[in-house]
């Protein structure tokens, strides 16, 4: 696949070599051999029928959850914009949400019409990813609230699927292998609009006050061995939690090349200057090996790495 004679014609662009750099939050990795970022449904389902079966498909929310290596990604990165960022309040308290729509604008639209999902306030990135990781914060996850879920099937199959068939669980889904989520249901607890407001800014100045939020980061590099986010109530135990083992191990401020474990919150992988995908990657393997040397414990990467190494 090396010309645009071999795709399938869309509406939506398609561009050849696309740095993935600036779409990543720590600003790192190769291009893409093919970005495709598509009009609307129809348009990414008659992309992907029409695609052939052997080009792998990788799709990509906003890059904060992400290292992209440097050596670039083959095949076509999908990432979705525009066609798929709307968000609706309906009146029996569901709200629908496109893959692309920012979790925190959710939350915030959603409490305006007096609607409770303000654990998404906090999360980086978009629906499609928060549904994909089950993402949660607070002791709240995704799987509490999810209806249901549309996708796009690598044949171009468009599916609806309750949120059951996912198996939702810490950080983790089971989706149709090639899937692409293009939207998400909700069902929300009814709330005071001002509570909700005054919930979230609350946790704001929460997450604010321990996490590096103005630094190159890409959210939690690790899962926590507990197997649970934090909650935030004052009997939350930190002693399994991914930050605390690897404050246990000496690697708070940890160091390589331009990657650094962050001073101010350990398991946030930072980009503190000019850091290759390499140097991140490397030190957080550096990371899972002095842990389980530590503690015996086993880190499991919570950032998706993806693509080839650098020459």
């Amino acid at each position: 696949m090396s010309a645009a004679a071999d795709l399938p014609a869309v509406r939506g662009r398609l561009t050849p070599d696309r740095p993935l750099s600036d779409l990543t939050w720590l600003r790192v990795g190769g291009p893409a051999q093919w970005l495709f970022q598509p009009a609307d449904h129809e348009d990414l389902s008659d992309f992907l029928r029409s695609l052939d079966a052997s080009v792998p498909v990788f799709p990509m929310g906003v890059g904060s959850n992400l290292i992209v290596r440097d050596g670039g990604v083959r095949g076509v990165v999908i990432r979705l914009g525009r066609g798929f960022n709307g968000i609706e309040i309906g009146d029996d308290g569901t709200v629908r949400a496109g893959a692309a729509a920012l979790d925190a604008h959710v939350a915030r639209k959603a409490a305006k019409a007096g609607r409770d999902l303000t654990f998404l306030r906090t999360i980086p990135g978009a629906i499609g990813g928060a549904v994909r990781m089950n993402a949660g914060c607070y002791g709240a996850y995704v799987a509490d609230a999810l209806r249901k879920v549309t996708v796009i099937r690598r044949d171009g199959a468009i599916e609806v699927l309750p949120a059951p068939e996912l198996d939702l669980a810490y950080r983790s889904s089971r989706l149709p292998e090639g899937a692409v989520i293009v939207e998400a249901v909700f069902d929300a607890l009814e709330g005071d609009p001002e509570t909700l407001e005054a919930r979230m800014a609350e946790q704001i100045e929460k997450r604010d006050a321990s996490q590096p939020t103005k630094d190159r980061t890409a959210g939690s590099t690790f899962r926590n061995p507990a197997g649970f986010s934090s909650t935030g109530r004052a009997d939350d135990s930190h002693e399994l939690k991914a930050w605390k083992v690897i404050e246990a191990a000496g690697l708070r401020g940890a160091r390589l090349g331009g990657a650094v474990m962050n001073e101010k919150h350990p398991n946030f992988l930072t980009n503190a200057g000019k850091a290759t995908a390499a140097e991140l990657e490397a030190l957080g393997e550096k990371v899972r090996k002095r842990v389980y040397e530590h503690s015996g414990l086993t880190l499991e990467w919570e950032i998706m790495r993806v693509g080839e190494p650098g020459a």
